[in-house]
Protein backbone atom coordinates (compact mmCIF):
# COMPACT_ATOMS: atom_id res chain seq x y z
CA UNK A 1 0.00 0.00 0.00
CA UNK A 2 1.22 3.60 -0.85
CA UNK A 3 2.24 5.76 1.52
CA UNK A 4 -1.03 6.95 3.90
CA UNK A 5 -1.30 10.35 4.56
CA UNK A 6 -3.33 12.67 7.70
CA UNK A 7 -7.16 13.35 5.98
CA UNK A 8 -7.64 16.89 6.29
CA UNK A 9 -11.57 16.43 7.00
CA UNK A 10 -12.08 17.14 10.80
CA UNK A 11 -15.48 15.08 11.26
CA UNK A 12 -16.61 11.41 11.01
CA UNK A 13 -19.94 10.96 9.37
CA UNK A 14 -22.59 8.04 9.53
CA UNK A 15 -23.57 6.19 6.63
CA UNK A 16 -26.11 3.57 5.86
CA UNK A 17 -24.77 1.77 3.09
CA UNK A 18 -24.12 5.15 1.29
CA UNK A 19 -22.56 5.43 -2.02
CA UNK A 20 -22.94 8.55 -3.85
CA UNK A 21 -24.09 12.06 -3.13
CA UNK A 22 -23.73 15.07 -6.30
CA UNK A 23 -22.58 18.79 -6.43
CA UNK A 24 -24.75 21.70 -7.91
CA UNK A 25 -21.73 22.78 -10.56
CA UNK A 26 -21.71 19.23 -12.06
CA UNK A 27 -24.20 19.40 -14.32
CA UNK A 28 -22.61 22.77 -15.63
CA UNK A 29 -18.91 21.72 -16.51
CA UNK A 30 -17.27 19.17 -19.28
CA UNK A 31 -15.97 16.58 -17.66
CA UNK A 32 -12.38 16.34 -18.88
CA UNK A 33 -10.68 13.49 -20.67
CA UNK A 34 -10.85 9.94 -18.74
CA UNK A 35 -7.25 8.42 -18.35
CA UNK A 36 -5.85 6.42 -21.32
CA UNK A 37 -6.65 2.96 -19.46
CA UNK A 38 -10.61 3.92 -19.34
CA UNK A 39 -12.90 2.67 -21.12
CA UNK A 40 -12.65 3.54 -24.28
CA UNK A 41 -16.48 4.10 -24.98
CA UNK A 42 -16.72 6.37 -21.81
CA UNK A 43 -14.27 8.70 -23.70
CA UNK A 44 -16.82 10.40 -25.15
CA UNK A 45 -19.00 12.78 -23.16
CA UNK A 46 -21.18 15.95 -23.50
CA UNK A 47 -21.76 17.43 -19.66
CA UNK A 48 -24.63 19.30 -20.96
CA UNK A 49 -27.69 19.87 -22.90
CA UNK A 50 -30.03 22.63 -22.40
CA UNK A 51 -33.45 23.42 -23.33
CA UNK A 52 -36.77 21.56 -23.17
CA UNK A 53 -39.69 21.00 -25.91
CA UNK A 54 -42.82 22.53 -24.69
CA UNK A 55 -45.13 19.34 -25.43
CA UNK A 56 -48.38 19.82 -24.07
CA UNK A 57 -48.66 18.12 -21.17
CA UNK A 58 -50.67 14.89 -19.89
CA UNK A 59 -52.88 14.14 -17.46
CA UNK A 60 -51.43 13.46 -14.15
CA UNK A 61 -52.20 10.75 -12.09
CA UNK A 62 -50.71 10.03 -8.57
CA UNK A 63 -50.28 7.47 -6.34
CA UNK A 64 -23.46 13.53 10.89
CA UNK A 65 -21.49 11.38 8.06
CA UNK A 66 -20.21 7.30 10.28
CA UNK A 67 -20.47 4.24 9.04
CA UNK A 68 -23.33 2.56 6.34
CA UNK A 69 -26.07 1.42 8.79
CA UNK A 70 -26.39 3.88 11.97
CA UNK A 71 -28.07 2.71 15.37
CA UNK A 72 -31.34 4.74 14.85
CA UNK A 73 -31.70 3.29 11.60
CA UNK A 74 -31.01 -0.35 12.35
CA UNK A 75 -33.03 -0.28 15.37
CA UNK A 76 -35.92 1.37 12.85
CA UNK A 77 -35.29 -1.68 10.35
CA UNK A 78 -35.29 -3.77 13.24
CA UNK A 79 -38.31 -3.04 14.41
CA UNK A 80 -40.29 -3.23 10.69
CA UNK A 81 -38.94 -6.53 10.18
CA UNK A 82 -40.41 -7.93 13.81
CA UNK A 83 -43.65 -5.96 12.75
CA UNK A 84 -43.84 -7.55 9.28
CA UNK A 85 -42.25 -11.44 9.80
CA UNK A 86 -43.72 -13.92 8.24
CA UNK A 87 -41.48 -16.90 7.80
CA UNK A 88 -41.41 -19.03 4.56
CA UNK A 89 -41.84 -22.81 4.60
CA UNK A 90 -38.33 -24.35 4.40
CA UNK A 91 -39.53 -25.54 1.01
CA UNK A 92 -39.92 -22.55 -0.19
CA UNK A 93 -36.89 -20.99 1.19
CA UNK A 94 -34.76 -24.02 -0.71
CA UNK A 95 -36.47 -23.09 -3.87
CA UNK A 96 -35.68 -19.54 -3.31
CA UNK A 97 -31.90 -20.30 -3.03
CA UNK A 98 -32.18 -22.75 -6.24
CA UNK A 99 -33.60 -19.71 -8.49
CA UNK A 100 -30.45 -17.78 -6.73
CA UNK A 101 -27.97 -20.15 -8.12
CA UNK A 102 -29.77 -21.15 -11.80
CA UNK A 103 -28.75 -19.57 -14.92
CA UNK A 104 -30.57 -15.94 -16.14
CA UNK A 105 -33.88 -16.45 -17.35
CA UNK A 106 -34.31 -15.82 -21.24
CA UNK A 107 -35.42 -12.14 -21.89
CA UNK A 108 -39.42 -11.60 -21.98
CA UNK A 109 -40.94 -11.54 -25.38
CA UNK A 110 -42.24 -8.01 -23.68
CA UNK A 111 -39.40 -5.99 -23.62
CA UNK A 112 -37.00 -7.49 -26.42
CA UNK A 113 -38.31 -4.71 -28.68
CA UNK A 114 -36.53 -2.21 -26.94
CA UNK A 115 -37.05 1.04 -25.36
CA UNK A 116 -40.03 3.14 -25.73
CA UNK A 117 -38.66 6.29 -26.57
CA UNK A 118 -40.46 8.98 -29.24
CA UNK A 119 -38.18 9.31 -32.15
CA UNK A 120 -36.05 12.43 -32.03
CA UNK A 121 -35.90 12.45 -28.15
CA UNK A 122 -33.10 13.37 -26.00
CA UNK A 123 -32.13 11.17 -23.54
CA UNK A 124 -34.25 11.66 -20.14
CA UNK A 125 -33.05 10.01 -16.69
CA UNK A 126 -34.71 9.82 -13.38
CA UNK A 127 -32.66 8.10 -10.84
CA UNK A 128 -33.92 6.81 -7.40
CA UNK A 129 -31.59 4.54 -4.90
CA UNK A 130 -29.39 4.87 -1.90
CA UNK A 131 -25.86 6.12 -1.46
CA UNK A 132 -24.25 3.92 -4.04
CA UNK A 133 -26.29 6.31 -6.98
CA UNK A 134 -26.78 9.18 -4.99
CA UNK A 135 -25.37 12.50 -6.32
CA UNK A 136 -25.36 14.86 -3.03
CA UNK A 137 -29.16 14.70 -1.81
CA UNK A 138 -28.54 13.66 1.60
CA UNK A 139 -25.70 16.19 1.53
CA UNK A 140 -27.99 18.65 1.00
CA UNK A 141 -30.29 17.68 2.96
CA UNK A 142 -28.58 17.64 6.37
CA UNK A 143 -26.71 20.58 5.53
CA UNK A 144 -23.22 18.30 5.29
CA UNK A 145 -19.97 19.90 4.84
CA UNK A 146 -18.07 17.17 3.64
CA UNK A 147 -13.97 17.75 3.02
CA UNK A 148 -11.53 16.73 0.60
CA UNK A 149 -10.54 13.96 0.14
CA UNK A 150 -13.81 13.08 -1.38
CA UNK A 151 -13.94 13.57 -4.66
CA UNK A 152 -10.61 14.40 -5.48
CA UNK A 153 -9.77 11.97 -7.76
CA UNK A 154 -12.04 14.00 -10.66
CA UNK A 155 -14.13 17.04 -9.25
CA UNK A 156 -11.48 17.77 -7.32
CA UNK A 157 -13.63 18.60 -4.36
CA UNK A 158 -16.20 17.01 -2.08
CA UNK A 159 -19.71 17.29 -4.26
CA UNK A 160 -21.42 14.87 -1.44
CA UNK A 161 -20.81 11.95 -2.96
CA UNK A 162 -19.40 9.08 -0.64
CA UNK A 163 -16.46 8.70 -3.42
CA UNK A 164 -13.31 9.91 -4.29
CA UNK A 165 -14.75 11.11 -7.56
CA UNK A 166 -17.65 10.09 -9.93
CA UNK A 167 -20.03 6.92 -9.15
CA UNK A 168 -21.57 4.27 -11.59
CA UNK A 169 -24.10 6.50 -12.37
CA UNK A 170 -22.39 9.52 -13.16
CA UNK A 171 -20.46 6.86 -15.92
CA UNK A 172 -23.95 6.53 -17.39
CA UNK A 173 -24.92 9.88 -17.58
CA UNK A 174 -21.82 10.07 -19.75
CA UNK A 175 -22.90 7.11 -21.97
CA UNK A 176 -25.69 8.95 -23.08
CA UNK A 177 -24.11 13.09 -23.51
CA UNK A 178 -25.96 14.14 -20.44
CA UNK A 179 -25.10 16.12 -17.47
CA UNK A 180 -24.69 14.92 -14.72
CA UNK A 181 -27.57 14.29 -12.54
CA UNK A 182 -28.70 17.22 -10.00
CA UNK A 183 -29.87 15.74 -6.60
CA UNK A 184 -33.91 16.86 -6.48
CA UNK A 185 -32.94 17.91 -2.84
CA UNK A 186 -30.36 20.23 -4.03
CA UNK A 187 -31.78 23.89 -4.45
CA UNK A 188 -28.13 25.72 -5.72
CA UNK A 189 -26.68 25.50 -9.18
CA UNK A 190 -28.78 22.65 -10.49
CA UNK A 191 -29.15 21.57 -13.66
CA UNK A 192 -32.74 19.36 -13.90
CA UNK A 193 -32.80 19.49 -18.19
CA UNK A 194 -31.70 15.79 -18.37
CA UNK A 195 -33.37 14.71 -15.15
CA UNK A 196 -33.05 14.47 -11.74
CA UNK A 197 -31.55 12.31 -8.77
CA UNK A 198 -34.02 11.40 -6.05
CA UNK A 199 -31.30 8.54 -4.52
CA UNK A 200 -30.45 9.31 -0.93
CA UNK A 201 -27.63 8.06 1.06
CA UNK A 202 -28.66 5.49 3.75
CA UNK A 203 -32.34 5.28 1.68
CA UNK A 204 -33.86 1.84 1.95
CA UNK A 205 -37.40 0.47 1.22
CA UNK A 206 -38.97 0.28 4.88
CA UNK A 207 -40.32 1.78 6.99
CA UNK A 208 -41.75 3.16 3.30
CA UNK A 209 -42.91 6.78 4.95
CA UNK A 210 -39.49 8.10 6.21
CA UNK A 211 -37.49 9.86 4.89
CA UNK A 212 -35.84 9.08 2.21
CA UNK A 213 -37.14 5.89 1.69
CA UNK A 214 -37.78 4.48 -1.92
CA UNK A 215 -42.20 5.55 -1.48
CA UNK A 216 -40.65 8.94 -0.64
CA UNK A 217 -38.70 8.90 -3.52
CA UNK A 218 -40.91 8.47 -5.35
CA UNK A 219 -43.36 11.28 -4.28
CA UNK A 220 -40.66 13.63 -4.62
CA UNK A 221 -40.72 12.85 -8.43
CA UNK A 222 -44.56 13.14 -8.58
CA UNK A 223 -44.23 16.24 -6.98
CA UNK A 224 -41.40 17.70 -9.52
CA UNK A 225 -43.24 15.96 -12.80
CA UNK A 226 -46.46 17.95 -11.25
CA UNK A 227 -44.70 21.34 -10.66
CA UNK A 228 -42.78 20.84 -14.08
CA UNK A 229 -45.90 20.57 -15.99
CA UNK A 230 -47.39 23.35 -14.07
CA UNK A 231 -44.91 25.99 -15.24
CA UNK A 232 -45.35 24.73 -18.40
CA UNK A 233 -49.35 25.38 -18.42
CA UNK A 234 -48.90 28.86 -17.08
CA UNK A 235 -46.65 29.48 -20.23
CA UNK A 236 -42.88 29.53 -18.27
CA UNK A 237 -40.17 26.72 -18.89
CA UNK A 238 -40.02 23.69 -17.07
CA UNK A 239 -37.24 21.51 -16.74
CA UNK A 240 -39.06 18.65 -18.75
CA UNK A 241 -42.13 18.21 -20.72
CA UNK A 242 -44.82 15.71 -20.59
CA UNK A 243 -43.09 14.05 -23.63
CA UNK A 244 -40.19 14.40 -21.85
CA UNK A 245 -41.34 12.28 -18.99
CA UNK A 246 -43.25 10.04 -20.71
CA UNK A 247 -39.81 8.97 -22.65
CA UNK A 248 -37.61 9.34 -19.91
CA UNK A 249 -35.76 6.00 -18.77
CA UNK A 250 -36.40 5.42 -14.67
CA UNK A 251 -33.27 3.90 -12.92
CA UNK A 252 -34.01 2.07 -9.22
CA UNK A 253 -31.02 0.60 -7.49
CA UNK A 254 -31.74 -0.45 -3.72
CA UNK A 255 -32.21 -2.48 -1.72
CA UNK A 256 -28.50 -2.81 0.01
CA UNK A 257 -29.69 -1.36 3.05
CA UNK A 258 -32.89 -3.35 3.63
CA UNK A 259 -30.80 -6.77 3.43
CA UNK A 260 -27.85 -5.26 5.50
CA UNK A 261 -30.29 -4.36 7.94
CA UNK A 262 -31.57 -7.51 7.95
CA UNK A 263 -28.16 -9.97 8.05
CA UNK A 264 -27.57 -7.30 11.24
CA UNK A 265 -30.40 -9.06 12.99
CA UNK A 266 -31.23 -12.37 11.59
CA UNK A 267 -30.28 -15.57 10.77
CA UNK A 268 -29.97 -16.24 7.26
CA UNK A 269 -32.90 -18.31 6.85
CA UNK A 270 -34.95 -15.50 8.29
CA UNK A 271 -33.51 -12.86 6.47
CA UNK A 272 -34.50 -14.65 3.47
CA UNK A 273 -38.53 -14.79 4.52
CA UNK A 274 -37.92 -11.02 4.98
CA UNK A 275 -37.62 -10.40 1.26
CA UNK A 276 -41.15 -10.19 0.28
CA UNK A 277 -41.68 -6.69 1.54
CA UNK A 278 -39.01 -5.61 0.36
CA UNK A 279 -39.57 -6.91 -3.13
CA UNK A 280 -43.25 -5.28 -3.05
CA UNK A 281 -42.23 -1.77 -2.40
CA UNK A 282 -40.54 -2.36 -5.22
CA UNK A 283 -42.79 -3.70 -7.36
CA UNK A 284 -45.30 -0.63 -5.98
CA UNK A 285 -42.42 1.71 -7.00
CA UNK A 286 -42.27 0.44 -10.81
CA UNK A 287 -46.56 0.19 -10.71
CA UNK A 288 -47.03 4.01 -9.15
CA UNK A 289 -44.04 5.29 -11.93
CA UNK A 290 -45.95 3.06 -14.86
CA UNK A 291 -49.53 4.76 -13.76
CA UNK A 292 -48.34 8.28 -14.16
CA UNK A 293 -46.72 7.18 -17.98
CA UNK A 294 -43.63 6.07 -17.03
CA UNK A 295 -42.45 3.04 -20.01
CA UNK A 296 -38.70 2.17 -19.32
CA UNK A 297 -37.29 0.79 -16.61
CA UNK A 298 -33.90 0.05 -15.73
CA UNK A 299 -33.23 -1.71 -12.24
CA UNK A 300 -30.04 -2.99 -10.40
CA UNK A 301 -29.26 -5.92 -7.94
CA UNK A 302 -27.61 -5.38 -5.53
CA UNK A 303 -23.98 -5.92 -4.86
CA UNK A 304 -21.31 -8.40 -3.72
CA UNK A 305 -22.32 -7.47 0.67
CA UNK A 306 -19.86 -10.13 1.79
CA UNK A 307 -16.95 -8.54 0.23
CA UNK A 308 -17.29 -5.07 2.15
CA UNK A 309 -14.35 -4.24 4.28
CA UNK A 310 -16.94 -2.88 6.64
CA UNK A 311 -18.95 -6.44 6.99
CA UNK A 312 -15.18 -8.20 6.91
CA UNK A 313 -14.03 -5.88 9.88
CA UNK A 314 -16.92 -7.04 11.88
CA UNK A 315 -15.60 -9.76 14.84
CA UNK A 316 -15.97 -13.38 13.87
CA UNK A 317 -14.64 -16.30 15.80
CA UNK A 318 -13.17 -17.99 12.91
CA UNK A 319 -12.92 -17.73 8.97
CA UNK A 320 -14.91 -20.48 8.50
CA UNK A 321 -17.16 -18.46 6.72
CA UNK A 322 -15.10 -16.72 4.00
CA UNK A 323 -15.05 -18.05 0.87
CA UNK A 324 -11.42 -18.41 -1.56
CA UNK A 325 -10.96 -14.84 -2.56
CA UNK A 326 -11.86 -13.94 1.41
CA UNK A 327 -15.35 -12.58 1.04
CA UNK A 328 -18.39 -13.61 3.89
CA UNK A 329 -20.00 -16.48 2.33
CA UNK A 330 -23.43 -15.74 4.09
CA UNK A 331 -23.72 -11.84 3.30
CA UNK A 332 -22.96 -12.98 -0.54
CA UNK A 333 -25.37 -16.05 -0.55
CA UNK A 334 -27.85 -13.62 0.68
CA UNK A 335 -27.09 -10.76 -2.11
CA UNK A 336 -27.14 -13.77 -4.93
CA UNK A 337 -30.47 -14.89 -3.39
CA UNK A 338 -32.47 -11.45 -3.31
CA UNK A 339 -31.28 -10.76 -6.70
CA UNK A 340 -32.86 -14.20 -8.19
CA UNK A 341 -35.83 -12.93 -6.28
CA UNK A 342 -35.81 -9.18 -7.47
CA UNK A 343 -35.08 -10.60 -11.10
CA UNK A 344 -38.31 -12.94 -11.05
CA UNK A 345 -40.09 -9.99 -9.93
CA UNK A 346 -39.27 -8.09 -13.44
CA UNK A 347 -39.83 -11.12 -15.48
CA UNK A 348 -43.24 -10.56 -13.87
CA UNK A 349 -44.15 -6.83 -14.22
CA UNK A 350 -42.79 -7.43 -17.49
CA UNK A 351 -45.40 -9.91 -18.38
CA UNK A 352 -48.04 -7.51 -16.65
CA UNK A 353 -46.68 -4.49 -18.14
CA UNK A 354 -46.73 -5.45 -21.95
CA UNK A 355 -46.12 -1.68 -23.08
CA UNK A 356 -43.43 -1.29 -21.08
CA UNK A 357 -39.42 -1.97 -20.74
CA UNK A 358 -38.07 -3.26 -17.77
CA UNK A 359 -34.52 -4.05 -17.36
CA UNK A 360 -32.83 -6.14 -14.93
CA UNK A 361 -29.07 -5.78 -14.36
CA UNK A 362 -27.21 -8.32 -12.19
CA UNK A 363 -24.62 -6.06 -10.36
CA UNK A 364 -23.12 -8.94 -7.80
CA UNK A 365 -21.31 -11.26 -10.38
CA UNK A 366 -19.61 -7.80 -11.54
CA UNK A 367 -18.83 -5.99 -7.99
CA UNK A 368 -17.65 -9.74 -6.86
CA UNK A 369 -15.34 -9.97 -9.85
CA UNK A 370 -13.16 -6.97 -8.65
CA UNK A 371 -12.29 -8.93 -5.84
CA UNK A 372 -12.13 -12.73 -7.32
CA UNK A 373 -10.19 -10.86 -10.48
CA UNK A 374 -8.72 -7.53 -9.23
CA UNK A 375 -5.38 -7.85 -10.94
CA UNK A 376 -6.98 -7.99 -13.91
CA UNK A 377 -8.17 -4.19 -13.37
CA UNK A 378 -5.15 -3.19 -12.11
CA UNK A 379 -6.31 -3.23 -8.19
CA UNK A 380 -3.88 -4.26 -5.72
CA UNK A 381 -6.03 -3.80 -2.49
CA UNK A 382 -9.45 -5.71 -3.18
CA UNK A 383 -10.38 -5.68 0.70
CA UNK A 384 -9.17 -2.74 1.80
CA UNK A 385 -10.16 0.25 2.60
CA UNK A 386 -8.48 3.50 0.82
CA UNK A 387 -9.94 6.22 3.07
CA UNK A 388 -9.80 4.86 6.66
CA UNK A 389 -8.42 3.79 9.83
CA UNK A 390 -6.73 0.99 11.18
CA UNK A 391 -4.59 -0.66 8.54
CA UNK A 392 -4.33 -4.06 7.33
CA UNK A 393 -6.38 -6.47 6.29
CA UNK A 394 -9.13 -4.33 6.02
CA UNK A 395 -8.45 -0.60 7.27
CA UNK A 396 -11.79 0.25 8.59
CA UNK A 397 -12.73 1.39 11.87
CA UNK A 398 -16.63 1.41 12.88
CA UNK A 399 -15.90 4.57 14.53
CA UNK A 400 -14.15 6.32 12.37
CA UNK A 401 -14.83 7.36 8.73
CA UNK A 402 -13.75 9.02 5.93
CA UNK A 403 -14.47 12.64 7.58
CA UNK A 404 -12.78 11.51 10.72
CA UNK A 405 -9.54 13.83 11.24
CA UNK A 406 -7.56 11.38 12.36
CA UNK A 407 -8.04 9.07 9.38
CA UNK A 408 -5.73 8.77 6.51
CA UNK A 409 -6.11 8.17 2.95
CA UNK A 410 -4.11 6.03 0.34
CA UNK A 411 -1.69 8.34 -2.57
CA UNK A 412 -3.68 6.54 -5.11
CA UNK A 413 -7.30 4.99 -5.10
CA UNK A 414 -7.40 4.00 -8.40
CA UNK A 415 -5.52 1.02 -6.85
CA UNK A 416 -8.44 0.24 -4.37
CA UNK A 417 -11.46 -1.52 -4.92
CA UNK A 418 -13.35 0.27 -1.66
CA UNK A 419 -12.84 3.57 -0.73
CA UNK A 420 -14.06 4.36 2.58
CA UNK A 421 -15.17 0.82 3.54
CA UNK A 422 -18.90 1.03 2.10
CA UNK A 423 -18.43 2.65 -1.50
CA UNK A 424 -16.30 1.90 -4.23
CA UNK A 425 -13.69 3.99 -5.49
CA UNK A 426 -14.14 5.93 -9.17
CA UNK A 427 -11.94 3.34 -10.86
CA UNK A 428 -13.72 0.94 -9.68
CA UNK A 429 -17.29 2.85 -10.27
CA UNK A 430 -15.77 2.55 -13.79
CA UNK A 431 -15.09 -0.95 -13.95
CA UNK A 432 -18.88 -1.96 -12.81
CA UNK A 433 -20.22 0.70 -15.40
CA UNK A 434 -17.79 -0.62 -18.24
CA UNK A 435 -19.83 -4.07 -17.79
CA UNK A 436 -23.43 -2.59 -17.28
CA UNK A 437 -23.06 -0.62 -20.56
CA UNK A 438 -21.83 -4.40 -22.10
CA UNK A 439 -25.36 -5.67 -21.62
CA UNK A 440 -23.95 -9.02 -20.53
CA UNK A 441 -25.52 -8.85 -17.02
CA UNK A 442 -28.79 -7.24 -18.28
CA UNK A 443 -32.21 -9.29 -19.16
CA UNK A 444 -33.64 -8.53 -21.77
CA UNK A 445 -30.01 -7.69 -23.33
CA UNK A 446 -30.21 -3.71 -24.21
CA UNK A 447 -27.59 -1.43 -24.32
CA UNK A 448 -27.75 1.02 -21.62
CA UNK A 449 -26.36 3.83 -23.71
CA UNK A 450 -28.57 2.85 -26.66
CA UNK A 451 -31.27 4.23 -24.99
CA UNK A 452 -33.22 7.40 -26.79
CA UNK A 453 -30.50 7.01 -29.89
CA UNK A 454 -31.83 8.15 -33.11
Amino acid sequence: MGQLHPSPTPSHYVHRIYTATGHPDDARQRPPPLSPAAPQHLLTCRADRQGSSQAKPAPRAHATPRSPMSAAAAGAAGSAMRRRRALLPAAAAALLLALAVSAPALPTAAASSGFRCRPGSRPVLFNFGDSNSDTGGMAAARGWHLTRPEGRAFFPRPTGRFCDGRLTVDFLCESLNISYLSPFLKALGSNYSSGANFASAGAATQPRDVPFALHIQVQEFLYFRDRSLELIDQGLIGPIDAQGFQNALYMIDIGQNDVNALLSNLPYDQVIAEFPPILAEIKDAVQTLYSNGSRNFWIHGTGALGCLPQKLAIPRKNDSDLDQYGCLKTYNRAAVAFNAALSSLCDQLSAEMKDATIVYTNLFPIKYDLVANHTKYGFDKPLMTCCGYGGPPYNYDFNKGCQSKDVTACDDGSKFVSWDGVHLTEAANAVVAKAILSSQYSKPSLKFDQFCRL
